[in-house]
């Protein structure tokens, strides 16, 4: 019998977070009634949260590690998006 980590217990789960939220955002994009498109959102809000608390506990637990962020380049990637959203 095969076991399991946790952490790839919890790589499958983001991954399938991920394909999910992915295939919720492409239908509800472009469906064409509004109560379903207005209930796929719904769904996809929530499909969002499932995400974040896979990722949180994965980084919490060291599974999932992310490099501190240049502040500079945080300042640049912000400018470039504020100059594109005008």
């Amino acid at each position: 019998m095969q076991c399991y980590t946790d952490k790839e217990i919890l790589a499958d789960g983001l991954s399938a977070q991920k394909a999910t939220t992915s295939l919720f955002n492409q239908n509800v994009n472009e469906c064409v009634h509004d109560n379903l498109r207005s209930t796929m959102m719904k769904i996809l809000a929530e499909e969002h949260l499932i995400q974040v608390d896979v990722f949180n506990l994965m980084h919490a637990r060291g599974f999932y590690e992310t490099p501190a962020a240049d502040e500079k380049k945080i300042s640049a990637a912000a400018q470039k998006f504020a100059q594109s959203a005008k």
